[in-house]
């Protein structure tokens, strides 16, 4: 079982370069259209592949935004115009048409490059570092970028004709893919101080996945894999454990981390190895790892019921994921995306931002990249791909043999990290389900699917936990990030009685109140404490941050005076406009 997660900032008229919108157009270019064509290629090959992919409320809204899609294009346009220009730029005077195919020039002007650079290494009048990078190479290399881009841009129009929720919803009714449901704006549910702010998270991510993608959904994705199980406060008041919101919701099956089925130490994701931002935790951290859990016998191989808060099944299944095949693609150390082949994500040039470079070795100075070869990394795709099929198979087979019943592996990792992270991840992805099909042995399942033929077996009680750096809440509150929460807490009180008070609100008075929800459920989003905990963008996440605090702030003052400021809202709208149907008294006290 592939399991995607897709998820980005809101982040429409937010700012643009270095941060904001164009996350969801750099997304958009190197992962979400690129998947979509690979899925589509294999689904017109007649591979009848399975996938699980979560797309959650905030980015489903940001992919069907025609403002956002509008910038999209001319993301794509600049970016084939910057190709066209590093073109001349290590050209000069040649006409692009003039390369033929990109890979026939890299391939000829290989033997005379290395020759060059070979001869140049051995003078010690000319270190090897300070060689200028052979351009012809490197403009064959842009001819082959501006291909790239233009192909993402035919297909974004003439194969999806721009509708790239849509294109996902057609492989959903075909039966390819199941498409996950997850909270609105990804909030850290364990930390929200009302469980009125849980249920309306829950509630209106499930609400905008039926509206975008018109099926009910059965799968749900708990952001950043954080679970908070039954609880008495400090009030004496129980608490329900996350399960029981989403049973409400007539969801059966959510996933978690390895070590929240088997005890233990954190692995993986948890212990800061990792491509990807999760990586820059514990670069950035001393990061202090949860307490050791007892070893128990529970295994990612099975699904179990999840224990309400009598230990009782409460009827919704949880399947965590594999620590072997996580590791293997994920992990910074080991992982495939630190093949020396593949291509460099961290060093761009600066005529263009263009990735010209390769890994090259381990710990090799950015400084003294190779250049990339995308002939080179396609032979390695292949040979990935053969290694992981080979890997699930004697991870079944083994499970199979010891317990005498057929085991599930669960590959769980965030969309982005194919394309995005992993420039060849998604060829890498598509090659694997290629494999799988094909294979007598192993079946692909989506994760209902799976549920419905697989029934749980076993209850289990869940410890609270996430797949953050420790295993539990770090990431979001730690000694940069704690100071967010109590502006949290307070507008989560502050929603619950606007909610008591307006029980009838005028037309202004429901402008203001849906506007008000909008901001506070923005305001909720972990990706403002991640992004400062990550260091990614720090100062940006602050701001944003505070601003939706302020709006609802303002809002929220406004109304309890008794003068609802509807140009406030309307103009706060006019940016933050998702969640269309948004009703605000789903913020009611629990």
């Amino acid at each position: 079982m592939f399991v995607l997660h897709s998820h980005l900032p809101f982040a429409r008229l937010a700012g643009r370069w270095p941060h904001g919108e164009e996350w969801i157009h750099e997304a958009a270019t190197e992962t979400y259209i690129p998947l979509l064509n690979a899925l589509y290629d294999l689904k017109e090959k007649g591979l009848h592949y399975r996938l699980t992919i979560g797309i959650t409320p905030t980015l489903a809204e940001q992919l069907a935004d025609p403002l956002v899609l509008d910038h999209l294009d001319e993301y794509l346009d600049m970016r084939i115009a910057a190709a066209a220009r590093d073109v001349d730029i290590f050209a000069p005077g040649s006409a692009m048409k003039s390369y033929g195919h990109p890979l026939d020039a890299i391939n000829q002007d290989e033997a005379a490059i290395r020759e060059q650079m070979n001869r140049l290494a051995g003078s010690p009048a000319l270190p090897v570092e300070m060689v200028e990078e052979p351009q012809p190479y490197v403009a064959a290399l842009a001819r082959w970028y501006h291909d790239w881009y233009q192909q993402v841009k035919t297909s974004f129009h003439e194969r999806f004709q721009r509708d790239l929720i849509g294109a996902f919803r057609q492989l959903q009714d075909a039966g390819y893919i199941e498409i996950m449901a997850s909270a609105a704006t990804h909030a850290y549910l364990p930390l929200l101080s009302r469980d009125s702010s849980i249920f309306a998270q829950v509630r209106i991510g499930i609400d905008t996945h039926e509206r975008l993608f018109g099926q009910k959904p059965r799968t749900f994705w708990l952001p950043e894999c954080a679970y908070r199980p039954a609880f008495e406060d400090e009030t004496g008041t129980l608490r329900r454990g996350l399960e029981d919101f989403l049973k409400a919701e007539g969801i059966r099956l959510f996933f978690s981390d390895t070590h929240t089925i088997t005890g233990g130490r954190p692995v993986g994701v948890t212990t800061g190895d990792v491509i990807g931002p999760y990586g820059a935790v514990r670069r950035r951290y001393d990061v202090p790892q949860s307490e050791t859990t007892t070893q128990r016998s529970a295994t990612t191989y099975q699904p179990y019921w999840v224990a309400d808060a009598h230990g009782e099944s409460s009827g919704v299944a949880v399947i965590g994921r594999n620590p072997i095949t996580g590791h293997q693609v994920w992990s910074g150390e080991i992982g495939y995306p630190g093949d020396f082949d593949y291509r460099e994500f961290h060093k761009r040039a600066g005529t263009s931002g263009l990735q010209y470079w390769r890994v090259t070795g381990d710990r090799v100075d950015l400084a003294h990249k190779d250049l990339y070869h995308p002939d080179w990394a396609a032979c390695k795709v292949d040979q990935h791909a053969e290694h992981f099929v080979h890997l699930v198979g004697d991870l079944l087979r083994e499970y199979a043999h010891a317990h005498g019943r057929p085991g599930l592996v669960a590959s769980n990792y965030d969309t982005e990290l194919f394309g995005h992270w992993w420039f060849e991840g998604v060829n890498w992805l598509a090659q694997v389900l290629t494999y799988f099909t094909n294979a007598g042995d192993i079946e692909l399942v989506t994760a209902s699917e799976y549920l419905a033929a697989n029934p749980p077996q076993e209850t289990l009680a869940l410890p609270e936990s996430s797949w953050g750096a420790g295993g539990k809440h770090f990431t979001w509150d730690n000694h940069e990030t704690h100071w967010m929460w109590d502006p949290i807490h307070e507008s989560e009180g502050r929603m619950e009685d606007l909610v008591a008070r307006f029980a009838h609100p005028t037309a202004d008075e429901l402008r203001v109140l849906n506007q008000a929800a909008r901001e506070l459920l923005l305001l909720q989003s972990s990706d403002w404490p991640f992004l400062v905990t990550t260091g990614q963008a720090r100062e940006y996440a602050i701001q944003r941050f505070n601003q939706h605090l302020e709006r609802f702030n303002r809002l929220a003052d406004s109304l309890f005076n008794d003068t609802p400021d509807v140009e406030a809202a309307d103009q706060f709208n006019a940016i933050d406009s998702l969640f269309p149907t948004i009703d605000y008294r789903l913020f009611h006290a629990q």
